[in-house]
């Protein structure tokens, strides 16, 4: 779920940067808002329980695949410290998910 939501949200994002910011047609950034609402839907089929939690933790995943976006799509080459960030919101996305609580 935290990879479909994360495509549809950096997608979404993405279609509308391009409308906006690179005049593609305007279909670009309705398919944007599109997959941007279809993010919000996704995140609803998570099992956690805490609404705050898991967009945390999506945060964090969120972070990782924007890094791969703009490598895959931007070509845009992830420098050492691109990576270094990325893990350490992984890592406090995990702890956010995953520690132990009563």
């Amino acid at each position: 779920m935290f990879i479909f939501a994360g495509l549809a949200e950096i997608g979404g994002g993405y279609l509308i940067w391009l409308w906006l910011r690179e005049s593609k047609p305007v279909y670009w950034g309705i398919s944007g808002g599109i997959a941007l609402a279809l993010y919000g839907i996704i995140a609803t089929f998570q099992t956690f329980p805490s609404f705050g939690r898991v967009y945390a933790a999506y945060g964090g995943v969120f972070i990782v695949l924007s890094v791969l976006w703009g490598w895959g799509i931007d070509k845009k080459t992830p420098d050492l410290y691109d990576w270094l960030g990325a893990g350490i919101c992984l890592i406090g996305a995990s702890i956010i998910l995953f520690a132990p609580r009563q």
